[in-house]
């Protein structure tokens, strides 16, 4: 590998969600030789558009994001697909003179892409359908419970409702004897090849980020959330199940359309996990000490950022 100084340049734009990062984004964009892949495991699916605030044509059109919009929601992205996908653009926009700039709040796809992965072993079908079984007797809380004392580190990310992420990290822990945490936080020997400057976004008190996610899922719903989820539905071959119908937002829209909560249960739902998210992002970010953080609250980020990108190893 070259030595560190003779790597080119990137840039990771990190943060929870709601904080500003694709407006920042698209600030840079405009003001340096950047352009934007986006690091969001709910953008990369066609359709899932409100409920993920994909940009739209107009902002599209003031800075290109790369890696939106490039699968059917009936089919499986992972972190090894973005790897290999990010990798791709990252070299293409290198090539070009330019400066990857990679936005997004998914930390697993920033941590594939800096650290590269351990083989993660395929989904077998006896386990998964014994855990199933596991699950319908004691439920997955009760799974989660033994998750935590097998991988603690895992289950402090995984919410006890989710029962795809519980399955899967108790499934890896049986077929590899190994922790599903340690596995991903495995170097596999393909460091990312480029100078590192990682930025995170926030805004410094937690009361103003709750108000924008309270804010933003109302507007999601304003702007045809139910509507656009009913249509997933609609086509006949999503299961409420399947990854993209189990993002955040679309999760708990899908539980109202089938009758599961009412109305009011399912913006409260809502809210309630996205905050989650916002937490487990937060949580992610400040265990990394080479982190730049940029106040997402007080009108400065985009200076903050240019200022870190002047003295930082983008240069």
């Amino acid at each position: 590998m070259l030595p560190p100084t003779c790597l080119p340049p990137a840039v990771f734009l990190m943060g929870p969600t709601a904080s500003g990062k694709t407006e920042l984004a698209v600030q840079l964009v405009e003001s340096l030789p950047c352009e934007i892949i986006s690091v969001d495991s709910a953008l990369v699916y066609r359709g899932l558009d409100i409920g993920t605030a994909k940009p739209d044509a107009a902002l599209l059109a003031r800075a290109p994001h790369r890696l939106i919009d490039i699968c059917d929601p009936s089919e499986a992205y992972s972190a090894a697909c973005f790897r290999e996908d990010a990798l791709r653009e990252m070299a293409e926009i290198t090539a070009a003179g330019r400066l990857p700039l990679l936005v997004g709040g998914t930390m697993l796809y920033f941590r594939a892409l800096e650290k590269g992965l351990s083989p993660l072993p395929k989904a077998h079908p006896g386990v998964r359908a014994r855990l199933e079984r596991e699950a319908g007797v004691s439920g997955w809380r009760a799974l989660h419970g033994r998750l935590a004392t097998l991988d603690p580190r895992a289950a402090a990310r995984i919410h006890p409702n989710d029962p795809q992420r519980i399955q899967r990290a108790l499934e890896v822990i049986e077929l590899t004897g190994r922790p599903l945490s340690e596995l991903q936080a495995g170097d596999d020997g393909r460091a990312l090849p480029y100078r590192l400057l990682k930025l995170a976004l926030a805004p410094m008190e937690r009361a103003e980020l709750h108000r924008r996610i309270e804010r933003r899922f109302q507007e999601m719903l304003e702007a045809g959330l139910e509507a656009e989820v009913r249509g997933l539905l609609d086509r006949g071959n999503l299961l409420p199940e399947m990854p993209a119908l189990r993002a955040v937002g679309y999760r708990q829209v899908v539980q109202y359309l089938l009758g599961a909560c009412d109305r009011e249960e399912m913006i409260r739902r809502g809210v309630a996990a996205t905050r989650q998210l916002a937490k487990r992002q937060l949580t992610w970010l400040r265990a990394d000490p080479q982190v730049v953080w940029l106040d997402a609250s007080a009108g400065v980020a985009l200076e903050q950022a240019l200022k870190a990108m002047e003295q930082g190893p983008t240069l």
